[in-house]
């Protein structure tokens, strides 16, 4: 086929089952992707505080595509593989009214732009004199369609993707999501240079976004009911790549849970420990991670298992 590419013209503002693709592809198909950031490209390396105000947040956290994957069926699996991504030469932080953890505390716009014309080149942003943030550039927008007819906020994660929010999805990671509907219906955006776990003010360092992706049907794997995620070799070598479920519910605690049982369940579908082993595992080795916690209606929690402990394993 020829070259598969996303451009901000298929552009959708809510999750939708009825959304036409704007391609469709076989299983296996790399895919670029050329994305707005979370508001549309409305806030520009012109922009002041001043400008807030006028945003439409209608525009909030749209998403492209989708893409329809052939012989992707409900039940199934859509494997994202995140191959490359590179951020704009610019990005921006905000405190934007009423989002956020605390938003009660900070009432006031602000506005933070960054220089990330050197990310490339060096690995980091500076966000002022003497304070520079290492980029880890990832998308927090990728989901497919619901599973029923209706539209959808985009603003929200759910159990088949959406906003996660997610920083550990970053260049060498995948990406696992239970597929809803026929030809599971792929679109992505948000692009983020950095973030720490939970975005707690409510914004990233937000910048438009070139992506590549590799999406793969596979099946056989009914303990993925939520996003799972496998992340690149980390930083830190005692724990390597690290294996994911994420809960996701508007109850924190629950949420919590949801995680923790996605990582049961898949200690126990691929690699033979019984339940009661699996959970003992957990809480010997795995971390729980609070990859969003502002984007209500839901919580998303993961529950990381670094792959290090399995001593035979060359992940």
């Amino acid at each position: 086929m020829a070259h598969a590419h996303i451009t901000p013209s298929n552009i959708h503002l809510k999750w939708s089952r009825n959304i036409p693709p704007a391609l469709t592809v076989p299983s296996g198909t790399t895919l670029t992707f050329d994305l707005r950031d979370g508001l549309n490209n409305q806030i520009t390396p012109a922009s002041t505080a001043a400008h807030i105000a006028d945003l439409d947040w209608a525009q909030t956290d749209p998403a492209f595509g989708p893409v329809f994957v052939e012989g992707a069926a409900p039940g199934d699996v859509l494997r994202v593989d995140v191959l490359e991504l590179a951020p704009a030469a610019y990005g921006w932080t905000a405190i934007l009214p009423g989002l956020g953890l605390l938003a009660d505390e900070f009432p006031a716009p602000q506005l933070k732009l960054w220089d990330l014309s050197a990310v490339a080149a060096t690995g980091f942003a500076e966000f002022k004199a003497g304070i520079r943030v290492p980029a880890r550039p990832f998308l927090g927008v990728m989901g497919l369609a619901p599973p029923t007819d209706g539209d959808f906020s985009t603003m929200p994660p759910y159990d088949w993707g959406g906003n996660l929010d997610c920083k550990h999805l970053t260049q060498g990671a995948t990406l696992y999501l239970p597929v809803q509907a026929p030809g599971a219906l792929f679109s992505c955006g948000d692009g983020h240079a950095a973030q720490g776990d939970g975005e707690v003010c409510g914004t990233a360092i937000e910048t438009p976004m070139t992506a590549r992706l590799r999406l793969t049907v596979e099946r056989g794997k009914p303990w993925v009911r939520s996003p799972h995620f496998l992340t690149p070799p980390g930083p830190l070598p005692e724990r390597g790549r690290e294996y994911a479920a994420v809960g996701i519910d508007a109850d924190l605690r629950e949420a919590a849970r949801k995680g923790v049982r996605g990582a049961i369940d898949w200690l126990v579908a691929e690699r033979g420990l019984t339940r009661e082993e699996a959970y003992m595992l957990c809480s010997v080795v795995a971390d729980l991670k609070i990859v969003e916690a502002v984007d209500m209606p839901h919580y998303a929690v993961a529950c990381s298992v670094p792959l290090s402990v399995f001593v035979d394993d060359k992940s």
